[in-house]
């Protein structure tokens, strides 16, 4: 672990329209917070990031020629993947781990994590939007990519992929078709979670913007080695190309969010 900046951005083609995300890509903490009072081993576990998903992106980037935005900072801190205002936002217990480094917090402490690490991702998320939309002269497609846990709560999880989502269908109704024409995958539709949630990434650039998007997850254990990953990529590059080659899912359009009416 080590102080670094909040996010670190992959450099791409943005002529071609696509834009990879990664919330949850790493577990790092700058060095002035410790360990944020748990035991080094809590920053393997999938309580601080999404393993595997650091990898898979830069395959991705790197195989597909697109940019890419990832946090740099575990979601022990603060999770950019949820609004200012949720009270999961920064956790002080997490599937049975108890965080002490964030409670009690001030709420000096607090502005500052939302100031130093999420405000800046978030930022950079946008920029790279902006910048994307710009060279191709067209509203980008935007793919997030997370990873969950193969169980939870000793119930295994059958899907190795799934896709997640609010109420804009227009890129995953053909991603989710693409991924069952494999035909060796269990594939989920917003499961493990549901994928609306508001104020997360997708909702504040995506939702409220009416950019085409979807979540994707992939379980664990499946791009837990480097041959996972690199089947991983071998799988999902052709998808992604195919999906950003349709010029369906290059245009603006708002739908309204299953979590209520947006801010005015």
């Amino acid at each position: 672990m080590a102080d670094e900046a909040p996010f670190e951005i992959i450099r791409g083609d943005g002529r071609k329209g696509l834009v990879l995300l990664g919330d949850h890509a790493t577990n790092r903490l700058p060095l002035r917070y410790g360990t944020l009072g748990l035991p080094e081993s809590a920053f393997a576990r999938h309580i601080a990031y999404d393993i595997g998903v650091e990898p898979l992106m830069r395959g991705l980037a790197a195989r597909l020629d697109v940019p890419a935005v990832m946090s740099r900072f575990s979601r022990l801190l603060i999770d950019p993947n949820r609004g200012e205002d949720d009270p999961t936002l920064i956790m002080k217990i997490s599937d049975g781990a108890i965080i002490s480094g964030n409670h009690p917090m001030s709420p000096e402490e607090a502005r500052a994590r939302l100031e130093q690490f999420h405000r800046p991702y978030h930022q950079a998320v946008a920029d790279t939007i902006a910048e994307v939309a710009d060279a191709g002269g067209r509203t980008p497609l935007i793919l997030s990519l997370h990873s969950f846990t193969p169980a939870w709560k000793g119930v295994p999880r059958p899907w190795h992929v799934t896709v997640l989502w609010d109420t804009d269908d227009r890129a995953v109704l053909p991603l989710l078709a693409a991924l069952r024409d494999e035909g060796d995958v269990v594939v989920g539709d917003n499961e493990p979670y549901d994928g609306a949630l508001r104020g997360d990434t997708l909702y504040r650039h995506c939702m409220e913007t009416g950019m085409p998007h979807a979540l994707i997850e992939v379980r664990q254990d499946q791009i837990g080695t480097p041959e996972g990953v690199a089947a991983w990529v071998d799988r999902l590059a052709p998808i992604f190309a195919q999906l950003n080659a349709r010029d369906d899912l290059h245009h603006t359009k708002r739908y309204p969010s299953r979590t209520g009416p947006y801010a005015t």
